[in-house]
Formats: C-alpha cells, sequence, structure tokens
C-alpha cells in the first residue's frame, strides 16, 4: 500500500484465501483491505493517536438513511453528549478530491448536523467547519484537537 501523508501507525495485516485483511480495533474485526480502508485506517487512528478523539466515541462505517437510501459514513466522531460532531469522508489515494466528494460529505451532514467535516485520499486532506447560520462551510488548516 502507498505511503500516505499521515503519521506512521502500526497496522496488523495478514493474508487469508490470497486476500489481505486489516484489524480494525474500532469494529474490533478483521476488514478486507482496500485502499480506502487503508486511508480510513490511517486517518481514524491520527484522530484518535494525534488529535486526542476518544476511541470510544469513534464509529466507522457508520450507516445512515439519506432518502430513503442506506448510506455510510467512513469515519463518524461523536461529542462528549453523543451528537456528531465530525464527519470524515475517505477516498483511495489514486480518487482525486473533487467538489462531488464534498458534496457527498455535505449531504451527510444534513441529516448528522456535524460541526466539522474532513475530505481525504491520505494524500491530501480538507478540514472545513460548519457556518450553519449561513448554510456554508469555512476551510480550515486542519481539524482541532480534541477537548472534553
Amino acid at each position: 500500500m502507498q505511503k500516505l501523508n499521515l503519521p506512521d501507525v502500526y497496522l496488523k495485516i495478514k493474508s487469508k484465501e490470497n486476500k489481505l485483511f486489516i484489524f480494525d480495533p474500532f469494529r474490533k474485526k478483521d476488514i478486507m483491505l482496500t485502499p480506502e480502508e487503508w486511508v480510513r485506517q490511517h486517518f481514524a487512528n491520527y484522530l484518535v493517536h494525534h488529535k486526542n478523539y476518544p476511541s470510544s466515541l469513534t464509529a466507522l462505517e457508520k450507516e445512515l438513511i439519506l432518502n430513503n437510501t442506506k448510506k455510510r459514513t467512513d469515519i463518524l466522531i461523536y461529542n462528549s453528549k453523543g451528537t456528531p460532531e465530525i464527519i470524515v469522508e475517505c477516498k483511495a489515494s489514486s480518487v482525486k478530491i473533487t467538489q462531488e466528494v464534498f458534496d457527498q460529505i455535505a449531504r451527510y451532514n444534513l441529516e448528522l448536523n456535524a460541526k466539522y467535516l474532513v475530505v481525504t485520499n491520505g494524500l491530501e486532506h480538507y478540514f472545513c467547519q460548519m457556518d450553519f447560520e449561513n448554510k456554508k462551510y469555512v476551510f480550515l488548516k486542519d481539524i482541532p484537537n480534541y477537548t472534553i
């Protein structure tokens, strides 16, 4: 897998039936290792180990219903009150970050109302804070560290 623009992390990878799997400590099971999963695991670890978000408030592949269709957020961080704080949309490193990706996460946020949105392909990261009053998002240099 490609080296990402994120801190190195120890990930447990194993081969089963000629396929690679990665242990997901958040879902507590082996997940097939895809380029997108590689980014998701790195970014989730970045949030927990470098930005201090509790793993207990972190959900990967969380299902939501949008226009009667099941969707999944890549990473969803809750605040201490149990409401969504951060939505992260991960793409494989080979996927360019386009307006379409921002539109996707914005649609998810119509349902979740998270304060922060992150879009990443592991090489490029875009951080936004929602301005609900003006119905737009403001780009940030980084996502803030977790505070209680």
